[in-house]
């Protein structure tokens, strides 16, 4: 007899990774592989659609990918009307060897804490953020495709049923998704030493609030992007340049810590990439909590992302009481 749920399971990172690459959003990627399981369990019951599941993965990763396109496609018509700028959900995970949540032992990259599906998906094939932004730019279709096909080797004919196209008109819109993310993604991106400098030194200049040692690390054409859903201060529209982009960032940690009580923060992981996450006391009961990413490019920091929307940080590991200080880095 077919244990549905243990077949479902065993695929179910891979319908996490592919929604989450698809949509940004780890809440919505775990609702779309949810809405998969239902529409799955509804096909077995039904023996005509059992029938027709000759290869269940390649089922389950069509139907995911339908259930993202209709998401996405109503997504537009959302974030038109969202406030400010919209970023993708970022998965945070502790540095090597660093303690989890209070409780949590140690052990390997997650410092402790076991990974969701979301996480361990974009562990087993790194989803960067710098890729979630420029897939934002990309049609629903273009995105859907690019993703189906590049990310995941899905065939044409197969993408081509889950957009309603041809073949031929699924292999256009990969194309085009490709060309948009070979032109958005940075030419000379940062190793891993590199990035950690580049960081070490805009924390350090933001926290001297020296505007000139800012410059030195950050592109000419570098942009600040901030999502902070209407809730909290940040960025309502993208600045771009260096010297706008190093004074925010000095006017936003020197209001954090006037405006706020027991500042902490510590270096975290952002999809596999160094960041910072911080925790404060915006108001009285009111907490703050965000996380900061950084885009590299030719030894200069040429992005600058800061997420504060709380219904974006849920998942997010909380700093506790004791944990984290300010500075980050010396």
């Amino acid at each position: 007899m077919r244990d549905l749920g243990t077949e479902f399971e065993a695929e179910r990172d891979h319908l996490t990774g592919v929604a989450y690459r698809m949509l940004g959003s780890r809440a919505e990627a775990e609702d779309a592989v949810q809405e998969t399981w239902l529409r799955y369990a509804a096909a077995l019951a039904d023996p005509d659609a059992r029938a027709g599941i000759r290869d269940l993965r390649a089922w389950l990763t069509t139907t995911t990918a339908r259930i993202c396109l209709d998401v996405l496609r109503s997504a537009r018509v959302r974030r038109e009307a969202y406030p400010g700028q919209w970023l993708p959900e970022p998965i945070v995970e502790a540095l090597p060897g660093s303690p989890g949540p209070a409780g949590a032992g140690t052990s390997g990259l997650l410092g402790g804490f076991a990974p969701d599906p979301a996480e361990r998906a974009a562990r087993a094939d790194e989803v960067g953020l710098a890729l979630l932004l420029v897939l934002e730019r990309l049609s629903p279709e273009q995105r859907v495709a690019f993703v189906l096909h590049d990310v995941f080797a899905v065939p044409f004919a197969q993408i081509a049923t889950v957009l309603g196209t041809t073949p031929a008109a699924a292999r256009q819109l990969a194309a085009r998704g490709r060309r948009a993310v070979v032109e958005g993604s940075p030419r000379q991106p940062a190793g891993p030493a590199e990035h950690r400098r580049l960081l070490a030194a805009f924390l350090d200049a933001v926290e001297t609030g020296d505007v000139q040692r800012l410059l030195a690390v950050l592109a000419p054409d570098v942009v600040f992007v901030g999502d902070g859903g209407g809730l909290f201060p940040t960025a309502r529209n993208p600045v771009t340049g260096a010297e706008k982009a190093a004074r925010l960032a000095v006017g936003l940690f020197r209001r954090a810590n006037e405006r706020t009580s027991r500042l902490r923060a510590r270096l975290v992981l952002v999809n596999g990439t160094l960041g910072v996450q911080v925790a404060a006391e915006y108001r009285p009961g009111q907490p703050l909590r965000g996380v900061m990413w950084f885009v590299a490019d030719a030894g200069r920091i040429s992005g600058i992302y800061h997420q504060v929307n709380p219904a974006k940080l849920t998942r997010v590991p909380e700093l506790g009481p004791d944990e984290g200080s300010w500075p980050v880095v010396r």
